[in-house]
């Protein structure tokens, strides 16, 4: 299992039409799309990656199992950028 955690000085914020994450720390910006911006709220409530995935399948109407590679992509990026770390528990 894969728990994500987020860094303590990362905030995300809508503003108009764009999601943003940024890195307080190393004044990163990341822009994400909507559905990016839906994992990063999904993620706040749920650091489970493979819960994350389910639910957005369920929310999505995806096949199961179909949303998972794309969650851990787009999570092994954030992490790549320091945004948030991994854990496998």
């Amino acid at each position: 299992m894969k728990r994500v955690t987020i860094h303590a000085e990362v905030v995300g914020r809508r503003l108009d039409d764009e999601f943003v994450l940024v890195h307080l720390g190393t004044d990163r910006i990341v822009s994400l799309n909507d559905t990016g911006a839906r994992i990063w709220e999904c993620l706040q409530d749920e650091p489970d990656v493979a819960a994350v995935a389910r639910r957005l399948e369920t929310e999505f109407a995806a096949a199961p199992d179909s949303l998972l590679p794309e969650v851990e992509a787009f999570v092994a990026d954030l992490a790549e950028r320091r945004f948030v770390t991994i854990d496998d528990a």
